[in-house]
């Protein structure tokens, strides 16, 4: 009989956020309470980074920018806020940082739920991501459910479905 797996993986749609990002940038320099404000969001594959006038105009932007994200698909788990830090000319910068890959310590709290489940399944840690494999496709269906009903502070995506 043969052996069916899928891929456990914790990742960013980059296009997805890229466009997120540009409806956020967008949407700041339409709105009125942000006119003649030097508000900008920059990002790297790692990070995003928020400058602007003051802490008010950073909540909204944050604000703004986790609807926009929401939208798209793209997880709220996977923002990481740094604290508010004051940066040049009178302004406030923070710097969101993005979550990918599964930890090993976060991974083995995975394989401890799918063991705890009784299926007949094996799990494996391979680099940042976890497969999951089993002679029955209802016995991985299952192991989704339940790895999808657990609380966990990041996003979880199944790929490589075999």
């Amino acid at each position: 009989m043969a052996e069916f797996s899928f891929d456990v993986v914790s990742r960013v749609d980059a296009q997805e956020l890229d466009n997120a990002l540009n409806q956020t940038r967008k949407e700041i320099e339409g709105r009125f309470d942000f006119k003649h404000s030097k508000t900008s969001v920059e990002n790297t594959p790692k990070q995003i980074t928020i400058v602007t006038d003051d802490e008010l105009k950073l909540k909204n932007v944050v604000d703004i920018l986790q609807s926009r994200a929401n939208k798209r698909g793209v997880s709220l788990k996977v923002f990481e806020y740094g604290k508010v830090e004051p940066a040049a000319g009178n302004m406030v910068r923070q710097v969101i940082t993005l979550k990918s890959g599964i930890a090993k310590e976060k991974a083995k709290v995975l394989i401890d739920a799918i063991k705890g489940s009784k299926l007949k399944v094996t799990s494996q840690i391979q680099d940042e991501q976890l497969r999951v494999s089993s002679k029955s496709k209802d016995d991985l269906q299952k192991v989704q459910l339940l790895l999808k009903s657990l609380d966990i502070d990041f996003p979880l995506q199944f790929v490589n479905y075999r």
